[in-house]
This record gives structure tokens, sequence and C-alpha cells, in this order.
């Protein structure tokens, strides 16, 4: 990466030495928890090289915190020069959220069905798969903002909100959809149709 000028923040696998370096922070967080009564967390860094496998030491920054179950240290290594808190919750934390996005899409959108013969075929599923996703996320965002299903994985929100029973009756002018009276989230599903209705086209 160095050779490249790209910056990097990679998880590291913890060991005694590097536990050995971040003692000191977990004293400091066992203190804090102690007059607390809360779990407690304390940044550290340190210039670190490997026994064998690095060409130079780099940036490691460790997390030293302190949780009803006990120690959880973590530790990243990084080119990065911001405050080492940052560097772990908004950089490589965030990295974990994105993987995160991508899996719900995979596994709830059916984004990994891509069985086709015909490249163009696959290339045709991902697309419709990649537009459901932005279209619920859309609707997580907008429509559902500051409601239980805010932060709803799509799976729940296909569930809740899209798998209704209803009934169709077509006439010579309109087509009715009745929705069933037994729906249990008539009151949302009204939220979000309204939340929809009042921000209008993009």
């Amino acid at each position: 990466c160095e050779e490249h000028a790209v910056d990097y923040v990679f998880g590291l696998a913890r060991n005694g030495r590097l536990q050995a370096a971040l003692e000191p922070a977990f004293e400091r967080a066992e203190a804090l928890c102690a007059a607390s009564g809360e779990p407690e967390r304390v940044y550290d860094e340190w210039m670190h090289s490997t026994l064998d496998s690095w060409s130079r030491e780099r940036r490691v920054v460790g997390k030293a915190e302190i949780t009803l179950r006990g120690e959880n240290p973590r530790f990243v290594v990084t080119s990065l020069e911001l405050d080492r808190q940052a560097v772990y919750e908004q950089i490589y934390c965030a990295r974990g959220d994105m993987e995160n996005r991508i899996k719900e899409q995979q596994l709830q959108l059916f984004a990994t069905r891509t069985s086709g013969r015909l490249m163009r075929v696959n290339q045709i599923r991902l697309w419709l798969s990649s537009v459901a996703y932005l279209l619920l996320d859309e609707l997580r965002r907008v429509a559902l903002a500051g409601t239980a299903l805010a932060t709803a994985y799509c799976s729940t929100l296909r569930l809740k909100l899209l798998k209704i029973g209803a009934r169709i009756r077509v006439t010579a002018r309109k087509v009715w959809v009745s929705l069933a009276s037994s729906y249990p989230y008539q009151e949302l599903f009204a939220h979000a149709y309204d939340a929809l209705q009042r921000a209008g086209p993009a």
C-alpha cells in the first residue's frame, strides 16, 4: 500500500505482544468503569512491527474496552493520521456497516442469483436487485424515519409493508385494491404512504 500511496485500515488478530502494549489503556478503562459503573473504552496507539512479515513499523490503534462480559480488545493497523478514536469508530467500524449492506442485498434481495448462461442475463438480474435495494433504502430513509422500521432489514420491510393480503376488483373505469382489514401494520403503512406523498418526486 505504501509503495502505491494507498491509505489503509486493516483489522489485526490479537496476540501477546499487542495485548501487552494495550495493557496501560486497559488499566485506565478499568478505573473509568469502576468510577462510572458503566462499560468504558479507551483508545491507544503505538508503532508496531511483526517479528518477520512486515517490512517496516506501522501505526497500530488499540481499543481497550471493558464490557459487562469482560475485556474486549481490538486492534487495527492504519496509515491514516486521524485521531485514534476516529480511525476505529468512523472509518473501521463504518467499513463493517458497509459490508452489512452488501450482505443485505445479496441475501435478502437475491443479488447472488446469477446462474444464467449469458452474462447479459446475470447483469439484468443484478440491476433489478440493485434497483430494489435503492427503493427499499429510500423507503427507510424518507418514509420510515423516526419509526420502528427506520433501521429494519430489507426482508423485514418486504414482509411487513409489501406482502399484504388484498382483494382486487376491476370495474369499467377503475381497479380497486382493498387491503385486509386485519393487517397489523395499517398505521405504519399509512404513515409511510403520507411521507412519500409529501416527499414528492425526487
